[in-house]
């Protein structure tokens, strides 16, 4: 299964939650302790366990393009030949 990260433009987010809520490994969290240069509590990767896959369905979603994703795909082992 692929791996992947984000990185969100915290300055730029203003907190629309539609990339949590379009997250299906539900690892993007609203931050509530602090608020960006713009006054809105902006979103976060919250992935401890590395369940992201770099899916960009977050990314697509967010309106203010705040987010960039990044994607390990595990390299193909060649077949067999007979």
């Amino acid at each position: 299964m692929a791996k992947g990260r984000i990185a969100i433009r915290e300055e730029n987010c203003k907190g629309c939650s539609l990339c949590k809520i379009a997250c299906p490994q539900n690892v993007i969290e609203m931050v509530a302790d602090h608020v960006n240069a713009k006054g809105y509590y902006p979103a976060a990767l919250v992935d401890p366990e590395g369940r992201c896959t770099g899916c960009a369905l977050c990314a697509v979603a967010c309106p203010d393009v705040c987010i960039t994703v990044y994607r390990q795909v595990p390299a193909r082992v060649p077949a067999a030949t007979v």
